[in-house]
């Protein structure tokens, strides 16, 4: 450990001590689950100390902590809307179409990942790529619907296609 985290790692320490309980509680009050309410806690403290962030200048700490939470808690709630959304699919299917529980898992990761992708996309950008992806339309369909020219069509779907890469990249 070198000497510039020690004073991180007291800051952080000293942080956890005096706050985990109450962003605890607060956490719990949102969601109304103790278990899940301890594990966004503790991913609100791994969420500071991956951003090794000088945390002794922090004059509103509950602040600080109450706003990364609720980025947390957004993150979850969108992935129990997918999950519900993914199981009331597989509701409607056959047996023989459900999938493993290991392909169950894999499904939802990409699921999640497609939804991270789609809500990094500009609006148009995102509507122009599902227009193409889910619709089928052509650039020129696309760009009537949306009142652009086939160029820009273009440029969205470029800029679609990077964001996916990158993603894949990740």
């Amino acid at each position: 450990m070198s000497a510039n985290e020690y004073p991180l790692q007291q800051t952080l320490t000293a942080l956890y001590t005096e706050h985990h309980s109450w962003l605890r509680g607060w956490l719990r009050g949102k969601l109304g689950c103790s278990e899940k309410a301890a594990d966004l806690a503790q991913d609100t403290f791994l969420r500071i100390l991956a951003a090794r962030r000088a945390l002794s200048a922090l004059e509103q700490p509950r602040a600080y902590l109450t706003s990364i939470a609720k980025h947390l808690l957004i993150d979850h709630w969108r992935r129990q809307d997918i999950e519900r959304a993914w199981l009331e699919t597989l509701s409607t299917l056959p047996e023989s179409y459900v999938p493993s529980p290991e392909e169950h898992v894999l499904v939802l990761e990409a699921l999640f990942r497609v939804d991270l992708l789609l809500d990094k996309l500009k609006p148009k950008v995102r509507e122009a790529f599902l227009l193409s992806q889910l619709d089928g339309l052509t650039y020129c369909q696309i760009g009537e619907q949306l009142g652009v020219g086939e160029r820009m069509v273009k440029k969205y779907m470029a800029q679609a296609m990077v964001a996916c890469l990158q993603v894949e990249y990740e």
